[in-house]
């Protein structure tokens, strides 16, 4: 299937390992500009370097930290003066903090709230202007399974996702007359840094190896293993092409059957 991306823009943030230089890989791959974002210089250089040599695609790397409103301005104002418009916005930024309501304090919940919801609405609201004028666009929103299936120790992304689901549903009325399309992507258990970092924690709670946890993680995934990294990736580059132009308001599973509601 040809995606057609080859004269589109793209923004990924917090893109220099994990979901979001998955997503960038894919997209540009595709054909697709890409911009890459991360707070540390040398990662998103390093992270631009290798996507631009395996897609041979045009990359530019900006460092930029989501959580702070005044650098996705400048992000912003790096786009529009490079690029003159965007038209494909991939919202990623790193986990909040991992705890227990009484022990968790009103700062890490503060962070929590700026890094996981408050960057979606900023670089969302800075981007729509750019796809209203030339009425196309693509946003979406890594998130988690958390906003399906909540977990208990992530009580912060359990509580914030399914906000960043029902606004990307209110975006997805209003904006479907714009050709805008407005989803969200669910990623279950994906091999990345995050991934291993949450294990290595619960492994350690229940007094067992990182090993013996994920057995017991992949038993409880039909699949039979985790998901990889360009499984989410190209699931994103679908949705940012013209083939995916009537899907719109989806929060999709990537979770090899994981969650185990109804959705």
């Amino acid at each position: 299937m040809e995606l057609h991306l080859t004269s589109k823009i793209a923004l990924v943030t917090a893109s220099s390992k994990g979901l979001g230089k998955a997503a960038a890989m894919s997209l540009a791959k595709e054909g697709a500009t890409v911009i890459v974002c991360s707070r540390n210089k040398k990662e998103i250089e390093l992270a631009a370097d290798e996507i631009r040599r395996v897609s041979g695609a045009e990359v530019l790397p900006v460092v930029a930290d989501v959580s702070r409103a005044e650098q996705i301005g400048m992000l912003f104002e790096t786009i529009r003066e490079r690029f003159g418009t965007l038209h494909v916005l991939v919202n990623n930024a790193g986990g909040p903090p991992t705890g227990d309501i009484l022990t968790m304090t009103d700062e890490e919940w503060r962070q929590g709230y700026e890094l996981t919801l408050m960057s979606m609405v900023r670089l969302t609201r800075e981007a729509l202007p750019l796809m209203i004028k030339q009425q196309w666009g693509r946003i979406i929103t890594i998130t988690s399974i958390t906003g399906k299936q909540p977990v208990n120790d992530l009580l912060i992304s359990s509580a914030l996702r399914p906000g960043i689901h029902g606004l990307s549903k209110v975006l997805s009325n209003k904006y479907a007359k714009d050709n805008i399309t407005v989803n969200t992507i669910c990623p279950g258990f994906i091999h990345t840094e995050r991934q291993q970092d949450l294990m290595q924690q619960r492994s350690a709670t229940k007094n067992i190896t990182p090993e013996e946890y994920m057995a017991e993680i992949v038993r409880d995934i039909p699949a039979g293993r985790m998901g990889k990294l360009a499984e989410v990736g190209d699931v994103i580059a679908f949705l940012s092409s013209e083939n995916a132009s009537y899907i719109s308001g989806v929060n999709l599973l990537v979770d090899g059957g994981l969650a185990r509601g109804i959705h």
